[in-house]
């Protein structure tokens, strides 16, 4: 073992042999970047970019595994199985971490003690042993450290990642031999063959997904930022809406970029840095991120070095899902507490590649709920394999389904609670199509979208009139300076009428079929309050 302090090493010891590691190698215990950053050099596990950055290669599992994905039932009823989650039962899992755990003895180990949390009240201890060095520093770089000199005693969360054990998936009942185990009453997540970081960063998630809600704490899949007086914003969206780009604001202070709750003081973030997706970022748009991403102390994933070493982002040569794992304090406008208040302002957003919703459109309680529950967003023709000519719409619960271990219904109704306490505005914003759907009308311009975001934020829509859009039912702004009236209502962008109407009943009818599954859990005024049926 390499020791921290003998103290250290004894409660360590222990905590690990009650784990069930008997027989320990090396241990590496909570040491600097730097000095983790030199073990995965020693290991050949990456190189360095010309920047400083660390890079690897996580291939072939280059994104999360949805479908190598299990919760152990323990009886609970308000278990949630769903986006590709399976049952596993106890004594599948116990066999599988029996083998796991012996794979991990007499092996180099590198544990890292971490929280999640910014709030103390809500804050949970983390601890993550791993095989591979470098997934330390992505722990390192996206968790809030942990201010105990010592190991925890009994954490919260306990991930175990074994990179170079692979499931059997007929002796251990699994899909592939990929695999992320969560067990919530031995608070216990096992995560196999995949080195992907963010299985463990999604794990923590699940984790406080599952333990905030049962406290009357609402858990976000969103960014969040606040402004000079203190007042908080929230943006939710799923890959590719602009959720990074637009709570990265130089005017306002980044509280997160990705998952937060909403306690009785306020949000939180539950991270303490950012996982950021790098493909094709653009340091002329995005200059604090490319900043953050290009320095010592970062973790890059899957991104190819040209000769000199520099990244090429936009290259997908090995994934279009390239990364970046950095520390939220590389951000120079960071909040230091990671805390904000009460929300004033909630952004749902969505990348409509039809061309029919509305930029800017207000929401009340029901049809927050209503949209909220939906999570609507489309994946683009010609950017993703198996997609046809026209868009498809994806429907993610809550803005985060596969993250989800309860039944919808809990979260949205806390979401209900809270904006009726806190008489928080809730707003669509559609930054995808224009006068028409992808190939046919254009995206609707970053500039455009910012002054919209700006004007409900210093308060100029307060007192603007608004009217009903005819299928979806939001209330949209009769005015917003600097954006035209074409552009904030959509049917009048589009040259063809009858198409228009056409187009929106057909994504209103999606909305309709998705919500199916809502409407025996929630109130008939949310399932009433959503689009015009066809």
């Amino acid at each position: 073992m390499i020791p921290n302090d003998m103290h250290s090493v004894i409660g360590l010891n222990s905590e690990l042999s009650k784990l069930g590691i008997k027989q320990l190698g090396d241990v590496l215990f909570d040491v600097s970047r730097a000095e983790v950053i030199e073990e995965a050099v020693r290991n050949g596990e990456g190189r360095f970019s010309a920047s400083g950055a660390f890079v690897v290669d996580t291939s072939p599992y280059t994104g999360r595994s949805p479908n190598d994905k299990y919760l152990v039932h323990n009886g609970d009823p308000d278990l949630w199985f769903a986006s590709g989650t399976q049952a596993i039962d106890m004594k599948q899992y116990q066999s599988l971490k029996a083998k796991v755990l012996a794979y991990l003895e007499n092996r180099k180990l590198y544990v890292r003690d971490i929280t999640a949390g910014a709030d103390p009240a809500q804050k949970a201890r983390l601890r993550v042993i791993t095989d591979l060095a470098w997934q330390n520093l992505a722990a390192a770089n996206m968790f809030i450290p942990a201010k105990e000199p010592v190991p925890f005693i009994d954490p919260d969360l306990t991930i175990i990642v074994a990179n170079g054990f692979a499931g059997d998936p007929v002796a251990d009942g699994l899909r592939s031999p990929a695999f992320v185990i969560m067990n919530f009453e031995e608070k216990i997540v096992l995560i196999g063959k995949t080195s992907y970081a963010g299985e463990i960063k999604k794990s923590v998630f699940t984790y406080m997904n599952y333990v905030l809600p049962k406290r009357g704490v609402l858990s976000l899949h969103c960014s969040a930022n606040k402004g000079s007086r203190g007042e908080t914003a929230l943006f939710f969206g799923l890959s590719g809406t602009g959720k990074t780009t637009l709570s990265s604001d130089p005017e306002r202070a980044l509280i997160g970029d990705d998952e937060h709750g909403w306690g009785d003081d306020g949000i939180f973030n539950f991270e303490g840095g950012c996982y950021a997706k790098t493909i094709r970022i653009n340091p002329e748009f995005e200059p604090l991120v490319w900043s953050a991403i290009n320095r010592f102390g970062t973790l890059i994933e899957n991104v190819p070095l040209d000769v000199n070493r520099v990244p090429d982002f936009d290259s997908s040569e090995i994934t279009e899902n390239t990364r970046a794992a950095y520390p939220l304090h590389y951000i120079p406008n960071y909040e230091p507490s990671g805390m904000g208040g009460h929300p004033e302002h909630i952004f749902f957003l969505t990348a409509d590649a039809f061309g029919v919703l509305p930029p800017l459109a207000r929401l009340d309680t029901d049809q927050a709920m209503y949209y909220f529950l939906s999570g609507y967003t489309s994946k683009l023709a010609g950017t993703e394999r198996g997609l046809g000519e026209k868009p498809e719409a994806t429907f993610s619960t809550c803005f985060g389904a596969p993250f989800l271990p309860l039944k919808p219904a809990i979260y949205a109704n806390l979401l209900a609670k809270k904006l009726e306490k806190h008489h928080t505005k809730v707003w669509l914003l559609n930054t995808g199509w224009s006068g028409g759907g992808f190939g046919t009308g254009k995206r609707i311009a970053l500039p455009l979208t910012r002054a919209m975001i700006s004007a409900v934020l210093n308060g100029s829509l307060d007192e603007v009139p608004t009217h009903a859009h005819p299928i979806f039912r939001v209330s949209i702004p009769d005015q917003v300076t600097g954006v035209p009236q074409n552009v904030l209502n959509p049917e009048q962008s589009w040259s063809d009428q009858q198409a228009y109407t056409r187009e929106a009943l057909g994504l209103a009818g999606k909305f309709a079929e998705n919500f199916k599954k809502y409407q025996a859990s929630v109130p008939d005024s949310v399932s009433a309050s959503g689009p015009v049926r066809p």
